[in-house]
């Protein structure tokens, strides 16, 4: 029987993501999907290019027959992810309040495409989890960290809300106490 392809749009490949089958080795027809933030020297901060390669990788997955899990992870050993690129915002963002706008509802949209996959969601942290990272970290089904991994909010210091609902998982994670 043939299926039908549910997919948004065709795969396509966005600058500073992976998008990666890794095959089982028990039973070779099922693999993991590994979306892996692709910005090192940035220390895996997002780009709107980004965001939209992680929404769209999270859809794919979740339409994928043969995936079993998604692994959510960052390039490199210094950093899972440090939230937004500083630069495109000074860049591009600031100054542009309709534009920032879309952004955050983009950003938004990729939290829920993380919650909503259909597939378990593993964040593999590497060093920091930090700011929007963070957020994004938290809406995955599962952490596993390395030792040194470190996690924080950095919003609030700069005067930056934690938009993508840290505040509302967080009390989840520790507990209501």
């Amino acid at each position: 029987m043939e299926f039908k392809n549910h997919d948004l749009v065709p795969h396509q490949e966005f600058e500073g993501l992976l998008y990666e089958e890794k095959p089982l080795a028990q039973e070779p027809s099922l693999h993991t999907v590994w979306i892996t933030l692709n910005n090192p020297r940035q220390l895996n901060s997002y780009t709107t290019d980004m965001v939209k390669g992680v929404i769209l990788g999270m859809r794919r997955a979740s339409q994928d027959r043969a995936c079993v899990a998604v692994v959510f992870t960052g390039a490199g050993d210094r950093a899972f992810c440090t939230g937004g690129n500083t630069a495109e915002y000074a860049e591009y963002y600031a100054g542009r309040p309709e534009e920032y706008s879309a952004y955050m509802r983009l950003f938004n949209d990729m939290v829920s495409a993380i919650l909503m996959c259909d597939k378990p969601v593993i964040c593999r942290v590497n060093g920091m989890r930090i700011g929007g990272g963070q957020e994004i970290g938290m809406a995955c089904d599962f952490t596993v960290a390395q030792d040194m991994a470190l996690f924080g909010q950095a919003g609030p210091r700069h005067g930056s809300a934690p938009d993508g609902g840290s505040t509302d998982f967080l009390p989840l994670f520790v507990g209501i106490e």
